[in-house]
């Protein structure tokens, strides 16, 4: 199945405005140090899915001594993130692929640890993925990722109305339901932490920016009107946090020792 491109070049520039230089989803570096927190990185081969335009993965690089293959959906983004690996000196350690959907292109026990950013948010079929992940992960070796999610129940009005101005495609979860997808593949020592407050608080702080200082930029940047679309998309996140509905968690789990 063809895979249309949902991250327009007016997309990602606003992203980078609001959570830095290369980054796709928030947290910037701090997101990277949580999700690597005690995997010891150093030295290891990791898959980062959903790579985008490479932040993290150049950060996992640069920062915590990793070896790191990024994969992606859409080309541009790929083509952005081999660009920046190179300039910064980094292309021998950390080389980023476009995928197709379905099974990954990499041989059986080839990584040490696989991250995601996000991407597991606009995943379908997740249980499909998580067994390509097990497959792909060495024995003891660890998923990592920081995901947005939902509670039970059917969307409400306001969630819609988000979904509609972002643009994008969303298949969440709840907390419950991605630990249960990841014990049913196969994965052990399972663990979500619930991160809700922690961006609840960030994304406040976001919405407040866009309105006051990084207005006169998105302006310049996007244009008028493409700048209140994203303070209105900002103004309908922050509603489906704050009423709980839209969530944010750390989950991982590791590949068993067979």
């Amino acid at each position: 199945m063809d895979h249309e491109n949902e991250y327009h070049d007016s997309m990602v520039k606003m992203l980078e405005l609001i959570w830095g230089a290369g980054y796709m989803a928030p947290g910037g570096a701090g997101n990277v140090a949580r999700m690597l927190d005690g995997l010891e990185p150093a030295g290891k081969r990791i898959l980062d899915i959903g790579s985008g335009i490479g932040g993290p993965a150049l950060d996992m690089a640069a920062t915590h001594g990793a070896t790191v293959v990024g994969i992606d959906l859409e080309e541009p983004l790929v083509a952005r993130a081999n660009a920046d690996s190179e300039k910064a000196g980094l292309d021998q350690r950390c080389t980023f692929l476009r995928v197709d959907q379905g099974p990954l292109p990499f041989d059986t026990n080839e990584f040490d640890v696989v991250t995601s950013s996000g991407a597991l948010t606009q995943t379908e079929d997740k249980s499909a993925l998580f067994a390509e992940i097990l497959r792909v992960l060495r024995p003891a070796g660890w998923l990592s990722v920081y995901d947005w999610m939902k509670v039970d129940g059917e969307y409400s009005a306001d969630m819609r109305y988000w979904f509609e101005m972002e643009g994008l495609t969303y298949a969440m979860v709840t907390l419950e339901q991605q630990a249960a997808l990841l014990g049913e593949a196969g994965f052990e020592n399972v663990a979500a932490t619930d991160a809700t407050e922690w961006y609840r608080r960030e994304a406040w702080h976001e919405y407040e920016r866009l309105r006051g200082e990084l207005k006169p930029k998105m302006i310049e940047l996007l244009g008028t009107d493409e700048a209140e679309h994203f303070i209105e998309n900002w103004r309908a996140m922050v509603v489906v946090i704050d009423t709980g509905e839209m969530r944010q968690a750390y989950c991982r789990g590791q590949k068993p020792v067979i």
